[in-house]
């Protein structure tokens, strides 16, 4: 049945409705060192500005809180105003996070805030707050407790041997949730991550980067899909893209190339916008196509990497972590295209109105918010 193109028109829209993001709301990363001689120190990776602010994971981004104007306004600050606002907010967070030995609660202290400097406004500043305190030798378990309110948060365990000169990692978890992690054993050396852990673990890791936390590489990938409805274009597209992003994934990762996000973040809307203009402009795929999807593979792909920084790499498993976070991207992709093939290609794909009903506007709404986001992270 032929739907009138008014109301198709207004189902795309709403579909690709612009939205005006600020910083994405990243989870914390948090490590715990716990020392044979009796002492243990925790490392908290976090947005102080999104700790002030009451901004956690119910955002995508930053824009979306009541409390955005005053995240700007903190995201701003030197590293030593910050740290003055954040010097209230230090007996709170004390309270509310919970380290338990052996079941029962753990008094730490705050020793030390490192704050960076404002730079590119337009991510996440990360600052390092370390707690400490005294363990007694003979705990055999601890759990880690960081309140919903301050947003999602992913907790690994170090034992420490500093007379040996030995460490053991535990593998992290992620809580997506209020609720304390999983005991943590220091009855034994903890076991070196299998395979089939490190696997599920990056796997996840890498999909969780596109749905539902990539919203540039989703209107990306969407713009791919709307160039055709045929397979054979999409196909050539998608696999100069993977091709490129995992090059520089790799590089990225193994230090071979490196480039500030004041640069990456705008070339990536940049790249959002191009695409959807193109889509408007050719009807057939050329070869030039090829090579600029090649391209801007390349810069998403130091995009993936800049996560992928954040999440960190086990050393005895790099490859291993590489291969399967990319495995993860690739999947996440893969499920843009079924969710846009099952809601417009299906329907719609072999029409005769589908590029004037239903590319063409798909494609100038995606242009215009990756122009949006250009102009935002330029900071004009």
């Amino acid at each position: 049945m032929f739907i009138p193109s008014r109301i198709l028109l207004v189902l795309i829209l709403a579909c690709f409705a612009p939205v005006c993001p600020g910083d994405v709301v990243k989870p914390a990363l948090v490590e715990i060192s716990v020392f044979t001689e009796g002492h243990f120190r925790v490392e908290i990776r976090a947005s102080i500005e999104a700790l002030l602010t009451g901004i956690n994971s119910r955002f995508k981004d930053t824009r979306q809180a009541p409390t955005s104007e005053e995240y700007d306004r903190l995201r701003a600050l030197q590293s030593s105003e910050l740290a003055q606002a954040f010097e209230p907010f230090k007996g709170r967070m004390l309270d509310a996070i919970r380290l338990r030995l052996d079941g029962k609660p753990a008094q730490a202290r705050i020793t030390q805030v490192d704050i960076p400097v404002p730079g590119y406004t337009k991510v996440p500043r990360i600052s390092l707050i370390v707690l400490e305190g005294d363990i007694p030798t003979e705990t055999r378990e601890l759990s880690w407790y960081y309140p919903s309110a301050f947003g999602d948060n992913a907790v690994r365990v170090r034992q420490v041997d500093e007379g040996k000169q030995q460490w053991h990692w535990s593998a992290w978890q992620w809580i997506r949730d209020d609720r304390p992690s999983e005991p943590f054993s220091l009855h034994e050396v903890f076991r070196t991550p299998g395979f089939l852990d490190v696997v599920r673990e990056y796997v996840g890791a890498g999909f969780d980067h596109i749905v539902p936390d990539g919203l540039d590489h989703i209107l990306f990938v969407t713009g791919l899909f709307l160039f055709s409805a045929r397979i054979r274009p999409l196909l050539w597209q998608i696999t100069m893209f993977t091709i490129a992003h995992s090059l520089t994934l790799a590089m990225a990762m193994t230090g071979l190339i490196e480039l500030p996000a004041r640069v990456v973040e705008p070339l990536i809307a940049l790249s959002i916008a191009y695409v959807g203009i193109e889509n408007v402009w050719h009807r057939q795929l050329h070869k030039s196509r090829l090579v600029l999807v090649f391209g801007f593979g390349l810069l998403h792909g130091l995009g993936f990497a800049s996560m992928l920084s954040d999440f960190g790499m086990p050393d005895r498993a790099f490859a291993t972590a590489l291969i399967s976070f990319n495995v993860g991207v690739e999947g996440g992709q893969l499920a843009v295209i079924l969710l846009a093939y099952l809601s417009l290609g299906l329907w719609f794909g072999t029409r005769p109105y589908y590029r004037s009903i239903v590319a063409i506007p798909g494609s100038l709404v995606i242009s215009a918010v990756g122009l949006y986001w250009t102009w935002q992270r330029l900071g004009l």
